[in-house]
C-alpha cells in the first residue's frame, strides 16, 4: 500500500484534532463527576450533608450551562448528546433538562463549496451534471447536514416525474466526529458503570449505546430514504397525509434527493388563514394522524416538530368529503418503532390506569422496561395510589376543569418519585413520549382550546375493547376445552370400569371396588364444578357483548351446579 504524501499534512492535523476532541470532552466529564463525588459521596460521610443539598441545584444548573457552551464550540454529536439530555426526564434532574431544553443545533452553515466537494464524491459526477440547478443558499442548516434546493437535469426530470427537489448533504467530517465522540462517550458510560450512585440508577453503558443507535440511524441518509418508503407505503390511499419521492439515482448514504414538498409550516397561522385553512381544524387531524402511527400502525415518526410538517393545499371535487389540504411529513432520520411486547405492556398500563391500580400500572411499567431490576417501587406504588385516589374517578373531559396547579402539585411529588428511583425509558417508549410531546406542542401551537386527550380517548377506548375481546376470546378457549374434558371422561371413567371388571388391572387392596365408586362419583362432580364454573364465567363476560347468550349461559350453568352439590348426596 502506498501513501500519497500530499494528503499527509492533512491526516496529521485531523488525527491531532480528533484526539483533542476526545480529550476535551473527557475532561469536562471527569471535572464534572469529581465535583459529583465530593459534594454528593464524600460530604455526607463527614456530615455534611446539608452543604451538599443546598448547593445542588446551583450545580446543576452550572454543570448545564458548561454543557451549552461545549456542545456550542464543538457542534457536531455533542449538540445531539444535549438534546437527548433534555429529552431525559426520567434520568435527569429539571435542573438539567430545563436549561438545555432550548439547545438547538447552533452552528454556521457549512460552505458552499465543501458541500458540492463531498457531494459530487458521493454522487461520482459534478453537480452541474447531476443536476441541472443547485441554490449554493442552504434551506436549513444542522449539525449534521445541510439541506439545499436543486433542479433534477431533463433525463432524470422526465424518468421519475419530478423537477424541484431538496439536496440533503452531511457535513464534511461528520462521520469521524460522531466516531469521535461516541468513543468518548462510551468512555465515560464505563466510568459511571462503576458508580454506584449512578449504576444504582440507571445502566449508563446501555444509554450510551440507545444513543449511538439512534445517532448513527440519523446520519445514514440510506436508512432514512428507506424509512421514508415504508411511512408512505403505511399511509398509501390516506388522503390525509403525503410524503415526498425518493429520487434514488441521486441518493447515497450521504447525500438524499427528495422531491421538494415545501409548503405551509404547519404552525404558520398567518399562511394558513391567508389559505383558507382553519388551524383549529388542523390540530384534530393532525393528532389523529399521530395516534394512527402510534397505536396501529406501530411505525411512527419520532420527531413531529413543526419545521418537518407542512399543510399543502389540494384541489378537491365540490361535494365531497376530502380535505382541502394535506399533511405534508418530511425529515424521516428519527423514526420510532411500538414492537408487540412494547404495545402489549402499553395496553396493561392503561387499562390499569383506567382500572385506577396503582400497583398494576407500576407492574406493566416492569414488563415495559421502564424499571430496572433493583427497583423499590412501594413509593412509586402509593404515589400513583394517591393520584388514582385523588383523580380517578373523573373523565378526560372532567380532568379540563381541575384546577391546573393540583396537577402542578402532583407532578412534583411524582417528579421527586420517579428521580429517586432506578427509573428509565425504553429507546422506542421514549420516542413515543417524544412524539405525543411534540404533538401536544403543535395542536397547542394551533388551537390554543385544543386538548389531547380528546385525540387519545378513542385509543384509549380501542385498546381496552381489544383486551376485553382477548379476555373473552381466552375465556371461550377455555370453556371448550373444559367442555372437551367432561365430553371424554365419561368414556375414559367406563374404558378404567371395563378394564377392572375384566381382570385387566391387578388390585392389592380389597375395597378398592368400593373407593373406585367413589372415585367416580367424585370426579363426577368435579366435571360438574369445572363446567359450572367455565359456563358462569364465559356467560358473565360475554353478556357485556351479547345479553341474551351470556344470560343463557348463565342460567344453564345451574344445572352442573346442582349435580355437584346432590349428586354425592343420593350415592350415601
Amino acid at each position: 500500500m502506498t501513501t500519497v504524501r500530499p494528503d499527509r499534512g492533512d491526516e496529521v492535523p485531523a488525527a491531532r484534532v480528533a484526539r483533542a476532541r476526545y480529550r476535551r470532552i473527557l475532561r469536562f466529564a471527569a471535572w464534572n463527576l469529581a465535583v459529583t463525588w465530593w459534594y454528593e459521596l464524600l460530604l455526607p460521610r463527614i456530615g455534611l450533608t446539608r452543604v451538599a443539598e443546598r448547593t445542588r441545584s446551583k450545580r446543576m444548573q452550572r454543570f448545564a450551562r458548561r454543557f451549552h457552551v461545549l456542545a456550542v464550540d464543538l457542534g457536531g454529536l455533542m449538540i445531539k448528546v444535549g438534546q437527548f439530555m433534555s429529552s431525559r426526564l426520567d434520568v435527569l434532574p429539571p435542573e438539567i433538562t430545563k436549561e438545555l431544553e432550548g439547545l438547538q443545533d447552533e452552528v454556521p452553515a457549512v460552505p458552499f463549496p465543501l458541500i458540492q466537494q463531498l457531494a459530487e464524491a458521493e454522487l461520482g459526477m459534478p453537480l452541474s451534471r447531476a443536476y441541472s440547478w443547485v441554490d449554493p443558499n442552504p434551506v436549513a442548516a444542522a449539525s449534521l447536514g445541510q439541506a439545499h434546493r436543486a433542479r433534477l437535469a431533463p433525463l432524470d426530470a422526465a424518468d421519475t416525474g419530478l423537477s424541484g427537489v431538496v439536496i440533503k448533504v452531511q457535513r464534511p467530517g461528520i462521520d469521524s466526529i460522531v466516531t469521535v465522540d461516541l468513543a468518548a462517550l462510551r468512555r465515560v458510560g464505563g466510568w459511571l458503570s462503576h458508580v454506584r450512585l449512578v449504576y444504582s440508577r440507571v445502566d449508563a453503558p446501555a444509554l450510551v449505546e440507545e444513543f449511538a443507535a439512534t445517532s448513527l440511524e440519523e446520519i445514514d441518509y440510506l436508512h432514512e430514504a428507506a424509512s421514508s418508503v415504508r411511512f408512505a407505503e403505511e399511509f398509501a390511499g390516506d388522503s390525509r397525509v403525503a410524503v415526498p419521492e425518493v429520487v434514488w439515482e441521486r441518493t447515497t448514504r450521504r447525500v438524499l434527493t427528495l422531491e421538494d414538498v415545501t409548503a405551509i409550516k404547519i404552525t404558520d397561522a398567518a399562511a394558513l388563514a391567508a389559505a383558507g385553512i382553519d388551524p383549529a381544524e388542523v390540530a384534530p387531524v393532525f393528532a389523529a394522524v399521530m395516534f394512527d402511527q402510534l397505536f396501529t400502525n406501530g411505525f411512527f415518526h419520532a420527531d413531529p416538530h413543526p419545521g418537518n410538517i407542512f399543510v399543502t393545499p389540494v384541489a378537491v371535487a365540490d361535494g365531497s368529503d376530502a380535505l382541502p389540504w394535506k399533511l405534508t411529513f418530511i425529515d424521516f432520520g428519527m423514526m420510532g418503532e411500538v414492537g408487540a411486547s412494547t404495545r402489549s405492556g402499553l395496553r396493561k398500563m392503561l387499562i390499569a390506569a383506567a382500572s385506577r391500580d396503582g400497583k398494576g400500572l407500576v407492574e406493566a411499567a416492569r414488563e415495559v422496561g421502564v424499571l430496572l431490576p433493583t427497583a423499590d417501587t412501594s413509593e412509586l406504588e402509593r404515589a400513583m395510589t394517591h393520584l388514582f385516589g385523588r383523580f380517578g374517578g373523573m373523565g378526560f373531559a372532567e380532568l379540563r376543569e381541575v384546577d391546573p396547579r393540583e396537577f402542578r402539585e402532583f407532578a412534583v411529588e411524582f417528579g421527586d418519585v420517579v428521580r429517586s428511583l432506578p427509573f428509565q425509558l425504553p429507546e422506542n417508549f421514549l420516542l413515543v413520549i417524544r412524539a405525543m410531546s411534540l404533538t401536544s406542542g403543535v395542536c397547542s401551537a394551533l388551537d390554543p382550546a385544543f386538548n389531547l386527550w380528546d385525540s387519545v380517548e378513542p385509543y384509549a377506548q380501542q385498546l381496552i375493547r381489544e383486551e376485553r375481546g382477548n379476555v373473552v376470546q381466552d375465556v371461550g378457549k377455555q370453556a371448550v376445552s373444559n367442555l372437551g374434558l367432561v365430553w371424554r371422561l365419561p368414556k375414559r371413567i367406563d374404558e378404567l370400569v371395563t378394564r377392572i371388571d375384566d381382570g385387566s388391572v391387578a388390585f392389592r387392596s380389597p375395597d378398592l371396588e368400593k373407593r373406585v365408586g367413589r372415585l367416580e362419583r367424585s370426579v363426577g362432580r368435579i366435571v360438574s364444578a369445572v363446567l359450572f364454573g367455565a359456563l358462569l364465567v364465559a356467560g358473565a363476560v360475554l353478556r357485556a357483548d351479547d345479553a341474551v347468550f351470556g344470560t343463557v349461559l348463565m342460567i344453564v350453568s345451574v344445572v352442573p351446579l346442582l349435580h355437584a352439590l346432590f349428586a354425592g348426596r343420593r350415592a350415601r
